[in-house]
């Protein structure tokens, strides 16, 4: 049943730009792009669009946006459009570029929480569709802590035969390793990618939606919706009508994002087979709330929840055979009914998340995309934080289990993406590596970068259970094998991972939860007596600013920490 609450004024922000005779400049202002008498009496709800054709993440989200605010307005609100940036991971992976990617995350929160700061919106629907634009519209709307609905941009179709953005990585190591041709090169990056909508596995960008519907912050299904469907374009436009009621009831995001919600979303991302990368997002998004989460509440959920989706990557079904089948809720709803979720906690709806399920059906029988929880595809997470001498502010691995749950080997360092990159090409890589690519973390990269192209090439080569990789940067959703990255103390602050040398031996253990060298605690002393910490990539601009303001991976690499902190 919808919580009522009294609400005196629905217009809390807008009333102090609009009302009165010292505003009429505001008001002289607002006419001209469009407000009517009227429409200075109706709540102003914002639209913030992450429209851009540099991607096909985000090229269709003009459209959802205006449907998004069609909602608003019929539903008595006025709207307003504006925009934010994007940029595409697919696009600069493997590239200096990409260290932009997780910073265009902080620049997407600041420069909404900016517009709806400066303009006195009293409510937000935020529409993403890339893997730093959703996190970062939800650091925003949970900053401002005003009435706010997110709706995601949607999947992309599939390619032909199957194939998506991670068919294309991988075909590039198949071509190095002499089993793609040319030919075959080609015609997957010209079919791989076949219009509008994220990644279509269990990337970041849906784990992210999939983590967001689950916090209840989005609308019933809104996770599990092809970019190119009337399905999106009819949530959006009950998001905007949503996010006026929101404002009428005086439903504020932190009302939502509990504690507790963010365990009903770590407990989704972890059936699903989610991406790395919501670790590092919910604890930004929960900081940015004021939740305390630490990486040990994924190793406590963790331990009960399993894994249950066969999707990809290291499964075999995309994100639209999934919303073929009913989407996420019917599994919430197994995960509600064996108590793994908590149904009290409130959604945008109004209703608590156990209400929302109540009428849920189950998937259709002979359906193998998602498991019973009695056969589960793994019985505990996939997403194990390590603790050890090489990261004792912990790591995040992406261990399925088909690539076993332990290996050692001897270290083969690189300093940077690239170098790495070029020997697994050159076929220098062997069976027994433990890759470690450093000065990739988010001071030292800066920017945290992903390693797709490595994972990629290293599947493409058919090394993927014979070889390690491990990294103070990040992955792509799309990675899989044997990796583990966001190792904390990063190498450009001193951390373990910067006294590597080749030949090393180290040892990661999924079942013991360890990460370890095999070298003493006193040679790694003299090693990081002899240890300087390289020259910083860029010492001004929006590169510079982040690698002085960001923190540790392991708090979510935000910037905005406090001293206390």
């Amino acid at each position: 049943m919808t919580r009522k609450r009294h609400v005196p004024d629905p217009r809390p922000y807008s009333s102090l730009v609009v009302d009165g005779v010292k505003q009429t400049p505001s008001r002289a202002m607002l006419r001209a792009v469009g407000y009517r008498d009227e429409d200075f009496l109706r709540p102003a709800i914002g639209v913030a669009s992450t429209w851009s054709n540099l991607t096909p993440c985000n090229m269709h989200i003009d459209d959802l946006a205006r449907h998004a605010a069609a909602g608003i307005d019929s539903a008595g609100g006025k709207s307003t459009v504006f925009g934010t940036i994007t940029v595409s991971d697919g696009i600069s992976m493997g590239t200096p570029g990409m260290r932009y990617s997780l910073v265009s995350r902080e620049v997407i929160a600041d420069s909404i929480e900016t517009v709806v700061g400066a303009q006195g919106f009293d409510g937000l629907v935020a529409v993403g569709g890339c893997d730093k634009n959703m996190p970062g519209c939800m650091m925003a709307i949970a900053r401002l802590d005003r009435p706010a609905v997110f709706v995601y941009g949607g999947t992309i179709r599939p390619g032909a035969g199957r194939t998506d953005i991670v068919s294309v990585f991988e075909a590039v190591g198949g071509h190095a390793r002499g089993t793609v041709s040319d030919a075959a090169l080609h015609e997957i990056e010209c079919k791989a990618i076949p219009g509008p909508g994220s990644c279509g596995g269990m990337y970041t960008a849906n784990t992210m939606a999939s983590a967001i519907e689950a916090l209840g912050m989005s609308l019933p299904n809104s996770s599990a919706q092809e970019a190119v469907s009337r399905s999106k374009r009819d949530d959006c436009r009950s998001a905007g009508e949503a996010v006026v009621r929101l404002v009428r009831l005086g439903i504020r995001p932190r009302d939502i994002l509990t504690r507790r919600a963010f365990e009903n979303a770590i407990t989704t991302v972890i059936a699903l087979s989610g991406s790395t990368n919501a670790v590092l997002h919910l604890l930004a998004i929960a900081h940015c709330a004021g939740v305390r989460l630490t990486l040990d509440d994924f190793t406590r959920i963790g331990r009960r929840v399993p894994v249950l989706a066969d999707l990809r990557p290291s499964g075999r079904y995309l994100m639209s055979e999934l919303i073929a089948i009913g989407g996420i809720r019917p599994l919430m709803k197994v995960l509600l009914d064996e108590g793994l979720l908590h149904g009290e906690c409130l959604t945008v709806t109004g209703r608590t998340m156990a209400e929302e399920l109540a009428g849920v059906e189950p998937y259709p029988a002979g359906q193998e995309v998602i498991r019973s929880i009695d056969d589960p595809v793994k019985p505990d997470s996939h997403l194990v934080i390590l603790y050890g001498n090489l990261a004792p502010e912990g790591a995040v691995a992406k261990i399925s289990g088909k690539e076993g749950l332990s290996f050692t080997g001897r270290a083969r360092v690189f300093e940077g993406e690239e170098r790495c990159l070029q020997a697994i090409l050159d076929g220098k890589v062997k069976a027994g590596d433990v890759v470690v690519i450093r000065n990739e973390g988010p001071r030292g990269g800066p920017g945290m970068r992903e390693m797709l192209s490595p994972t990629g090439a290293i599947m493409g080569r058919g090394l993927g259970d014979q070889v390690a990789l491990i990294t103070d940067g990040r992955f792509s959703g799309g990675s899989h094998g044997f990796v583990v990255g966001h190792i904390t103390p990063e190498a450009a602050v001193g951390g373990p991972i910067a006294l590597l040398r080749n030949g090393d031996r180290i040892t990661i253990d999924a079942t013991r939860r360890t990460i370890e060298v095999e070298l003493t605690a006193a040679e790694m002393k003299r090693r990081h007596r002899s240890w300087r910490p390289r020259a910083p990539f860029a010492r001004r601009g929006v590169l510079a600013k982040y690698a002085r303001s960001v923190s540790s991976a392991s708090l979510g690499a935000v910037t905005d920490l406090e001293p206390e902190d």
